[in-house]
């Protein structure tokens, strides 16, 4: 008797090949998917959260804690399990990466090590914070570089760059550059992506 793979196997399949290829892509060091697979702490990250998202859905906070608590242990990136995270975020190196509960991120984007995606809401009054949204939304093929902290509910457009160690609490516009404390625009981001969101002196 043979026994095909299901429409559900099938798209999953595709849908792994084409995260791990994004990876590849975007990553030299990268020399093949099952190396991704078996060492690299953001691939692992992403994994599990996409199943303590699944509970958290569901209404079961406590075991989706214990999910995303556990991948923090093995991974060094702790991302609250009711975050919303699109296809092919890359989290390069991860250690230190924290991602708010309410953030929400788009499609291709790529975050370095000892990024904040936080929040700005005091430590008082919590009741009153509660389902609502605090935390940044990165849009389609945002690039955080490492250590930049990106606070309260801004909204990063598409194709940005954000430089490394830059603090961000304003919303910034399409395409931009954004550099410093906190961070101001600098220039049009043109040319694609930009490893740890570092860009050509002429851009």
């Amino acid at each position: 008797m043979t026994i095909y793979p299901s429409t559900f196997d099938i798209k999953l399949t595709n849908i792994m090949n084409d995260y791990l290829q994004s990876i590849i892509d975007r990553d030299p060091a990268a020399k093949s998917k099952l190396s991704l697979i078996l060492t690299y702490p953001g691939v692992k990250a992403i994994f599990f959260h996409r199943i303590a998202n699944f509970f958290a859905i569901a209404k079961f906070d406590l075991i989706a804690r214990i999910i995303s608590q556990l991948s923090r242990f093995f991974t060094g990136i702790e991302i609250h399990p009711k975050a919303k995270i699109g296809k092919n975020l890359f989290i390069d190196h991860g250690m230190g990466v924290v991602i708010g509960e309410t953030s929400e991120i788009g499609n291709n984007v790529t975050i370095y090590h000892n990024v904040t995606l936080g929040g700005i809401a005091p430590s008082i009054n919590s009741d009153d914070q509660r389902n609502t949204k605090r935390h940044p939304t990165l849009q389609d093929n945002v690039v955080v570089g490492s250590g930049a902290q990106i606070l309260g509910p801004v909204v990063i457009g598409k194709n940005s760059l954000i430089g490394a160690n830059a603090v961000v609490t304003k919303d910034v516009q399409e395409k931009s550059i954004m550099v410093g404390i906190p961070a101001k625009r600098v220039g049009d981001a043109t040319k694609g992506f930009k490893p740890y969101a570092v860009t050509d002196k002429e851009e």
